[in-house]
This record gives structure tokens, C-alpha cells and sequence, in this order.
């Protein structure tokens, strides 16, 4: 997001009751923090969403086309609605919206929980009683309000379809909501769990806005926020299986039902399409997050449990942005981190590195080999002199020419570590606990490689995780953002799960490493830990961002820059070398990324129709 915000014609435009919501999360954030998320949330979009999504969604044609070709039949779909003293207009269009699905085979099931609300009750019955429903609306009257996870459970007692899926009674599907759903599990039939984008909506239903367009399915993400959310469906045994909500998570109940059938779930699929809206008004979470304060104590709890039932310890923490968590891996034993630094010249730059490492590392169990590659300065090697006594410090020598993977290769070869953290001579560190954070995520055993997130001397941010087809090949998100803020939906600030991060430093597990032979000496400078990390995706691992061991990084200052003739033919061969080796994510799309997004842009703005860029893999 890009453009200067005009604070007075913005303030101007506040209702009455958004000042009451400012002023709320004023206290929650203090002043600084206040005016930096403000500031992200007015910054203009650099494609508005309002025409990119009416540009984007199904047209009319479109919509009766499907309905003369649905999928092949068999699936069908059982919407489950509580109910409980909802807005009659929004209850209204909640109903229109699944009677108006383009997709035949479905069923509505409501559970009212307010007797006594005889408004709500009247227009149920009357859309039940509609010929058009075709008794494919059914509803529960319960005898009072039992909770959100009870009411649920009440209304899935009237299901009969083989999948499930779950709608708030103000919310709106999309006309082609169980259409795309249906479509994608036709075609993969083993597929269990299924997500779709969503967007909110304003409460007269005119303006649609903050599209949240989501990656495949990502472990780190789901237990950093419940990203998945809307719109979701299960296959009916699964959640059979799985049991169905529990009021102990009252408020979280989606959360908790999400990770249970995640860890059970034989495949979980993504939809990247705007299929679900969510209505915004003032007791809504969509708007007002700080509704419902007691929810996020129970996603806090969702996470808990879950990481109990995976075998995995952690400690959950709520950060400052509601709804938004920190799982904290703890270090288990001291196993032995060898830090991997090539370097060739620059004194100075090594030792303030080396210096920043001695003031920040507290972990014990540590060794520090500094790669010696062909320098030719005297005051190099009358610092490697002073060295000699330190306890924790190799020198080793590799006397070929620069080559960025064969040199850490070598390295990582005479490392006695079990983990291997390669690190750039130009990055620092300026605060204790950064190599137990990286640490404790590296040692889960679904974990090859983690990253963290750099910021420039000015303190913009360098690299908060790459995305494969950003710029072409790959390119780092949040380039040269403000490193106080979190950008979209938080994501510069969260632990998730990504296709790549930077070896300027990245922890790799030496086993992982070596299974996949290590980095790719044919790429010599560029892309070598792209590469990594996406053979380490190969095998099943998972490639970590974690935003919360932050280090400095002047990048690349030792290399210099890609000016020669040489250097350009070399660059260009390592880029054939990645179009070839990886044309297939390339082709297909990171699945840590949406291909809704844009590939040109790093701050996930949205990915315009016009220029080469297209939307919405199918």
C-alpha cells in the first residue's frame, strides 16, 4: 500500500460510532502504536477492491451457465445456521443468499435459540414454507439459548448432506459459493476440509472491502490466527469423527472445531475465491474486534489444546492485535548450533557481526565458523589473529572461487552442529533470545528451516519471507516498509509457514540439509536458499518465518553489485536454472501465497487484470 493519507478528509468521514472505536483501541495500543496501525489501515489501496472485486466476481451469464451445468451429483451440501435475535434484514438475506446458490443439491439447517423472538421465527417459517425451498429448509426451534457451540450442534442434528458447511445468520454467500466448492471437490475426491477467501461487507450490504485472501493450508499461520475462518466445509464423517463444537471454546468454537478436523483431515483444499461475506455492524467481531474480548481467551485455549493433542509443547501468548497469537517454542536440551559465516575482507563488518552475536547469544552450546574466502587485505587476517583465543570461533578455509552454496556447503561439512544457521558478515543482532527463538521452532519435527525477519539499518524491512513468483523467480515480502508495522493482516508479524526465507540467516536442521544434499552449486550467488528451502518443501518439511527474532542486515555488502558482464551472464543462468528446476510452482503458484495477490508487488496488494498478471487458480 502506497500514497499519502489525508488525516483531515479521513477523520472527517468517522461516524460516531467509529470515534468510540478508535478511542477503545487508543487504550488498548497506547499512543505510538495507535497512529502506526491507523495509519496502515488509511493507507489507500493501490488496487481498490470495490471495482477489482465486481471486475472478479461471477457475472450473470456466468451464474446461469452453472445452473444449467452443475457438477456431477452426489454432493450435497448441509448448511448449518444458529440462530439468535439477529437483525430481521440480515436474516432475510441470509437465507437469500443459499436460496439463490447456483448449486441444487443443498439444505438449510436453522436452530433457533430465542423462542421469544416471534420476528425471527416468522420469517424462517415463512422461507421454510416457500415452494421454492422445496423442503430443503429445516428448522429447529429450541427451547432457549444454549450457547453458540450447543445451538450449532442443535441445528447439525437436522443434516443429512455428505458435507457440511457453516454460515452466520448476517453473513452472505456468494451465488457460486457451493458451486466452486462442489466443483473442486469433483475434482479431488479424497479432499476432507475445504476453505474459501472471504470479504466483509457493509451493513446495508452496498460497499464490499478488506478482502482477506488466503494461502493454502498453513500450520504456523492457523496457530498464529484462525485465518481459515469463512467459508468452510467438512465432509459430514470427518466431523463425525472429529465430534462436533464444544462450549467450553464459546467464542473460538470455530477455531477449536477447525484445528481438530485439520489434524485429522486425509487433505485439505483451498478455494482462492471470494465466496463468503462477512457483515460488519457494531456487535459484530468482523468490525469491532474488541466485542468480544472472552473470544480471544478461548482461541488462545483452541491452541493450547491443539498443540497437547499434536505432542507439541509451546506457550501461547495474545499479542496486541485482537484476535492474533504467539505460540513460543521452547528449547529442548542444549543441542549444539553451528553459526556459518563466509567472508572475504571486511574486517570491520565481521567484527561488528562477530560483537553483536557476543552480546546477544545466551545459549551455551554454540560454535561460530568463519568461512575465510580468498581475502586479500591485510587487516583481515590481523582480525582473524585476535580470534585465535576465542573459544567459540573456527577459522576454516575454502580456497575456490566465490561460490555462495559450495562455500556453505563446505562448512556445513566440517560443522559439528546439529543445527546449521548460515549468516551474512553484514547482519547483526541487537537483542538476546533471537538463536533460542529460531532454536525451539527448528527442533519440531515437521520443521527443515526457519527465517526471521531483517530490517535495513533505517529499520524498513529487508525480508519477512519470500514468495516464489514474486518479481519472476522469488522476492522477499515487505520490502522497505516500516518495520513498526505489521502490513496485511498482520503477516509481517506473524510465525507462518512459507515457501522460502533467506540463508542471510536461516537455521536449517543438519539432517534436513544433508538429505537434500545441501544448497545447489549451480547457484552460485542467486537463489541457492530459494532453492533449499523448496527441496526441503519437497520432502515434506516446513520452511518457517518467524517474525520474532529480529535481526539488521546492510545486504550484501561484501559481494557488491550484479554490474559486470560476468555477473549478468551468471545471474541469467541461475534463473534459467530455477524456471527449469521449479516450473511447476512457478506455473502453478505458491501455495503460501493467493493468486489473487500480485506477484509485481510485495506488500500483498491486490493482482490487477490488466498488465500480465490473472487471477484465481483453479
Amino acid at each position: 500500500m502506497t500514497g499519502k493519507i489525508d488525516w483531515r478528509r479521513q477523520i472527517s468521514k468517522l461516524s460516531p460510532y467509529t470515534i468510540k472505536k478508535a478511542i477503545l483501541y487508543l487504550r488498548h495500543y497506547g499512543w505510538k502504536e495507535f497512529f502506526v496501525r491507523l495509519g496502515e489501515r488509511l493507507e489507500p489501496e493501490e488496487v481498490p477492491y470495490g471495482p477489482w472485486y465486481d471486475a472478479h466476481r461471477a457475472d450473470e451469464q456466468t451464474l446461469k451457465a452453472q445452473r444449467r451445468r452443475p457438477p456431477a451429483p452426489g454432493i450435497v451440501f448441509s448448511v448449518i445456521v444458529p440462530v439468535f435475535h439477529p437483525v430481521p434484514e440480515y436474516l432475510e438475506q441470509m437465507v437469500r443468499s443459499v436460496l439463490d446458490q447456483t448449486y441444487p443439491a443443498w439444505e438449510l439447517c436453522l436452530a433457533n435459540a430465542d423462542p421469544g423472538d416471534e420476528k425471527s421465527l416468522d420469517i424462517l417459517r415463512s422461507f421454510r414454507d416457500r415452494p421454492e425451498a422445496k423442503g430443503r429448509i429445516r428448522l429447529l426451534e429450541l427451547s432457549g439459548n444454549a450457547g453458540i457451540s450447543e445451538n450449532t450442534n442443535a441445528a447439525l442434528t437436522l443434516a443429512s448432506g455428505s458435507w457440511l458447511c457453516f454460515l452466520d445468520h448476517d453473513d452472505l454467500l456468494a451465488s457460486d459459493a457451493l458451486y466452486e466448492a462442489a466443483w473442486a471437490i469433483q475434482k479431488e475426491p479424497d479432499v476432507e476440509l475445504v476453505y474459501t477467501d472471504e470479504d466483509k461487507v457493509t451493513q446495508n450490504g452496498a460497499e464490499h472491502f478488506q478482502p482477506h485472501m488466503k494461502p493454502d493450508f498453513n500450520l504456523d499461520l492457523l496457530r498464529s490466527n484462525n485465518y481459515i475462518c469463512h467459508l468452510l466445509f467438512v465432509r459430514a464423517s470427518l466431523a463425525e469423527r472429529v465430534g462436533g463444537f464444544r462450549a467450553d471454546f464459546d467464542g473460538a468454537q470455530d477455531y477449536d472445531f477447525i484445528f481438530r478436523c485439520s489434524e485429522q483431515a486425509q487433505r485439505i483444499l483451498h478455494i482462492p475465491r471470494i465466496a463468503y461475506h462477512w457483515r460488519t455492524h457494531q456487535a459484530s467481531t468482523a468490525d469491532n474486534p474488541a466485542s468480544k474480548m472472552s473470544a480471544y481467551q478461548a482461541g488462545q485455549k483452541a491452541i493450547e489444546e491443539h498443540l497437547r493433542r499434536s505432542g507439541q509443547e509451546g506457550k501461547v501468548l495474545q499479542t496486541k492485535d485482537f484476535g492474533f497469537y504467539r505460540v513460543k517454542y521452547p528449547v529442548k536440551g542444549e543441542p549444539l548450533v553451528s553459526i556459518i559465516i563466509p567472508n572475504k575482507d571486511q574486517a570491520e563488518l565481521l567484527a561488528k557481526c562477530l560483537a553483536s552475536l557476543a552480546m546477544t547469544i545466551s545459549y551455551p552450546s554454540y560454535e561460530i565458523l568463519i568461512v575465510e574466502n580468498n581475502s586479500e587485505e591485510a587487516e583481515i587476517f590481523s582480525y582473524y589473529e585476535t580470534l585465535s583465543d576465542c573459544a567459540h570461533i573456527r577459522l576454516i578455509r575454502f580456497d575456490g572461487a566465490f561460490n555462495y552454496a559450495a562455500i556453505n556447503n563446505f562448512a556445513a561439512r566440517e560443522a559439528k552442529g546439529d543445527y546449521l544457521l548460515f549468516l551474512n558478515n553484514d547482519v547483526t543482532a541487537v537483542s538476546s533470545g533471537w538463536l533460542e527463538e529460531m532454536l525451539g521452532v527448528c527442533q519440531r519435527r515437521e520443521v527443515g528451516a526457519v527465517g526471521v525477519k531483517l530490517l535495513y539499518p533505517d529499520g524498513t524491512i529487508q525480508h519477512a519471507g519470500i514468495v516464489v513468483g514474486m518479481g519472476g523467480i522469488a522476492g522477499s515480502m515487505f520490502v522497505g516498509m516500516d518495520g513498526a508495522k505489521t502490513g496485511y493482516l498482520h503477516k509481517a508479524s506473524l510465525l507462518q509457514d512459507m515457501s522460502a526465507v533467506t540463508a542471510a540467516c536461516m537455521m536449517v536442521k543438519r539432517s534436513a540439509f544433508f538429505e537434500v544434499d545441501g544448497f545447489t552449486e549451480k547457484l552460485a550467488v542467486a537463489f541457492n536458499d530459494v532453492d533449499l528451502c523448496l527441496k526441503l518443501g519437497e520432502r515434506g518439511y516446513l520452511v518457517v518465518y518467524d517474525p520474532f527474532a529480529v535481526l539488521y542486515h546492510a545486504e550484501s555488502k561484501t559481494r557488491g553489485p550484479e554490474d559486470t558482464p560476468q555477473k549478468v551472464r551468471r545471474f541469467q543462468a541461475e534463473i534459467e536454472y530455477m524456471r527449469t528446476r521449479w516450473d511447476r510452482i512457478l506455473k502453478k503458484g505458491d501455495p503460501c501465497y493467493n493468486p489473487n495477490l500480485s506477484l509485481k508487488k510485495w506488500n500483498y496488494s491486490l493482482r490487477p487484470a490488466e498488465g500480465g498478471e490473472t487471477s484465481c487458480r483453479r
